[in-house]
């Protein structure tokens, strides 16, 4: 019997070399992992890493979205008219996304903040028109907000509301200016976590779900001055000028402490999860306070006390339900204040700073950012001060977010101006889709403002 012929051992030919007649050639393709391998395992593991390390200013800015001026316009929407403006929170949700990463990619390209760039595409004197606005609206949202954290913080600190709140303006000053905003900003993102009390809430009430879902589509509108003023409030708090500012310099930061710029995806990614937080978590107060305080007949929100009652069914069943409610509502309002306040006054400082070429950055020590941290305490000094010639903190925050709603119209215009322009952002300019959705935001904010200012000069 005759052995067969032992196997012959073949060499692997290099690259390139064709392969011999009759055979074929698989491709050098990788296995695919199996789901629930190990493989698979790192795989997911990898995309949560790389999603985590891309959040950065499109988060922020997202969450700050939500501040206590916020808030309180979307718990008096869904107070003041139910489900009425539910829709605003979708249909704002393409438009602040396309607006926000028009502000991120012009800071990302041209590695400038939005007020230089508006310097070297216009002039000096249009700078200035729109530095007044933003300080402006700024200047009044602060003050709005910190007052909003004294009357929060007092429904479970027996301490004056005077005194909190210049407690916490020190608090926000030395943070600012001693500690490392993104230190500083990772620790209050987590205590964001308290607006999950909303969402948690609305599954927990007796919703009538296909209301809601018909309200959150068909848009509804009341021809009167109190309808559009607030909707100006919704608009003008989710669309606000602080962001755009913001939004533009952090990106120039977060590419200064990079060894190499990030990329246009991570930024877009980075800024779509940060907005669809900002309006999910809109559109559920809206929904818990249209439910709980519109239902019952509590249609004008006067103190933080009348907004914390949307969170009572939350805690029905513990004793001293009211008290846990409103210690949730004061854990949201202050964590959100002192995440927001420092945007706002960052934002403030940035425009002048850039408009006056002073050094800025959040990053420079107290002796090199005179000038950039003089503005931010001069901003916070005057918001405190604001709060104390007897305006209802409820409702500034409200007449904050409809003042936003007028200042941003004007900023939009140029945002796409810029972001369009071919010599400014090359081959980076917008495309048809985002300056169609930021026209239409442009269209829209100001048609808010016009049809308020008719109603309210018709009476």
């Amino acid at each position: 019997m005759l052995n067969p012929d032992p196997p012959v051992e073949r060499s692997a030919a290099p690259p390139g070399t064709p392969a011999p007649p009759g055979t074929s050639v698989q491709p050098d393709t990788p296995a695919q992992p199996q789901p629930g391998s190990p493989a698979a395992t790192r795989t997911r593991g990898a995309r949560l890493r790389w999603l985590l390390g891309i959040l950065g200013p499109g988060l922020v800015t997202g969450a700050a979205d939500d501040d206590p001026s916020g808030i309180a316009t979307y718990s008096q929407t869904g107070a003041q008219f139910g489900y009425g403006q539910l829709w605003t929170a979708l249909w704002c949700l393409p438009l602040v996304t396309a607006v926000q990463e028009a502000c991120g990619r012009i800071g990302n390209v041209t590695g400038q903040g939005l007020s230089r760039n508006i310097k070297n595409r216009y002039n000096v004197h249009t700078l200035r028109a729109l530095v007044v606005l933003l300080v402006a609206a700024n200047t009044i949202n602060i003050g709005a907000d910190i007052g909003a954290l004294g009357a929060a913080a007092h429904l479970i600190v027996p301490i004056p509301n005077a005194v909190l709140m210049v407690v916490f303006t020190a608090v926000i000053l030395a943070l600012e200016i001693f500690v490392s905003y993104r230190r500083y900003a990772r620790v209050l993102k987590w205590l964001t976590v308290s607006l999950l009390a909303y969402p948690i809430t609305a599954f927990l009430v007796p919703e009538p779900w296909g209301t809601i879902f018909r309200a959150t589509f068909i848009p509804h509108i009341e021809f009167t001055t109190a309808f559009f003023f607030v909707i100006t409030a919704v608009i003008g708090t989710t669309i606000t000028p602080y962001m755009f500012f913001w939004q533009t310099s952090q990106e120039v930061e977060e590419n200064q402490a990079r060894k190499a710029k990030r990329s246009l995806r991570d930024l877009r990614t980075d800024n779509a999860i940060g907005m669809f937080f900002s309006q999910a978590v809109a559109w559920f107060i809206i929904v818990l306070t249209g439910t709980v305080l519109h239902n019952a007949h509590v249609t004008t929100i006067n103190t933080a006390a009348d907004a914390a009652k949307a969170l009572e069914p939350l805690v029905k069943t513990f004793p001293h339900a009211g008290l846990i409610a409103q210690g949730l509502f004061a854990i949201g309002i202050v964590s959100l204040g002192m995440l927001a306040i420092p945007v706002m006054a960052g934002s403030t400082s940035f425009a002048l700073a850039e408009a006056r070429g002073k050094r800025e950055g959040l990053e420079l020590k107290p002796r090199q950012g005179r000038y950039f941290y003089g503005v931010i305490a001069a901003s916070l000094v005057i918001g405190l001060c604001l709060n104390f010639i007897g305006v209802n903190p409820i409702k500034a925050l409200v007449f904050a977010a409809a003042f936003n709603g007028v200042a941003a119209v004007p900023l939009i215009w140029f945002i796409d101006r810029i972001a369009a322009d071919r010599r400014i952002m090359g081959a980076a300019r917008s495309g048809r889709l985002s300056r169609v959705f930021v026209m239409l935001t442009f269209l829209g904010m100001a048609a808010a403002v016009l049809a308020t200012v008719i109603s309210y000069v018709k009476g």
